[in-house]
């Protein structure tokens, strides 16, 4: 379950009261996105918070940019969430889809590839192995929990993108927008021949999208509200065009037959994302994961 982070008039008083429903949920994990140029919390602020708020499920962000951080200290906040989670870290990586983020914190637009990336990932591993990556008299700490640091999910909707991170990444986060299961098999099967090929363990299939539950038109205008406003980069008449497709709307007894549908592909997880902050409709979600 991903948190309503995209949603405006949060509070803690809020954010609280989602992540702990999601730790005593059957969830296997509690999701967060960053952005810079919108009004979302800031990522690894939120990471000690839902660190603290939290005991069971594992923490997942979906995605990080490394790009848009200095990576030593990018590495050493992950480091300090692995810490105080006891271990529960998960890293979400990707590129990025916006310029305005990296314009926001002043990151060069033409470092938006897989390749610099990468480089940042090697750092942080370096980081988290212990190593000095200055003349520094001692290494970057606090050492994460978890040996060799937090576990690696490549964002990703690219069979490319997903063949250059076989070699640093332990799965991927994908998303689906028009939750096509046949699709997003073929893009787990690339996953599964890169992972191969780089001769690691199979890779950590998940896979997210958008959901609203409701009545069939309110539960769709629900999607539609939250692509307008998340997807402000966009222009309006595409998000418009996009969103009767987009994501799922429906009865809890819809999306367990659609969730079912990605478990026989050998989907590992799939991050739901909230296009609500009311917890109502959490507590319909926790349902629908309970029987599966």
């Amino acid at each position: 379950m991903t948190m309503p982070v995209m949603e405006p008039d949060l509070d803690a008083t809020l954010l609280k009261a989602w992540a702990q429903a999601i730790d005593e949920g059957p969830f296997s994990s509690l999701c967060w996105g960053e952005r810079i140029a919108f009004d979302n919390p800031d990522s690894l602020t939120l990471l000690g918070a839902l660190s603290a708020w939290t005991d069971r499920v594992r923490l997942v962000t979906t995605v990080i940019v490394p790009q848009l951080h200095d990576p030593v200290m990018l590495a050493k906040a992950l480091a300090t969430g692995d810490m105080l989670s006891g271990g529960r870290l998960t890293v979400g990586i990707g590129v990025g889809g916006r310029h305005e983020d990296y314009n926001a914190v002043g990151a060069d637009p033409k470092t938006q590839t897989m390749r610099a990336m990468a480089e940042r990932v090697a750092v942080m591993k370096r980081v988290w192995a212990g190593e000095t990556t200055t003349d520094s008299v001692r290494p970057v700490g606090p050492p994460p929990v978890q040996s060799r640091g937090p576990r690696l999910l490549v964002g990703t909707i690219g069979p490319k993108t997903v063949r250059s991170a076989s070699t640093w990444a332990d799965g991927m986060a994908g998303t689906t927008l028009d939750l096509d299961v046949v699709k997003q098999n073929e893009l787990f099967d690339v996953a599964r021949a890169a992972w191969t090929e780089a001769g690691k363990p199979a890779p950590h299939l998940a896979t997210s999208f958008w959901f609203a539950f409701g009545a069939a038109d309110e539960a769709r205008a629900q999607v539609h509200r939250h692509l307008r406003r998340y997807m402000n980069w966009i222009p309006a008449e595409y998000v418009d065009a996009m969103a009767p497709t987009t994501g799922w709307a429906g009865s809890e007894d819809d999306l367990l037959a659609v969730l079912r549908k990605f478990a026989d592909i050998g989907t590992d997880e799939v991050h739901l994302i909230p296009t609500s902050s009311d917890i109502g409709q959490l507590r319909r979600a926790i349902d629908v994961a309970a029987a599966l």
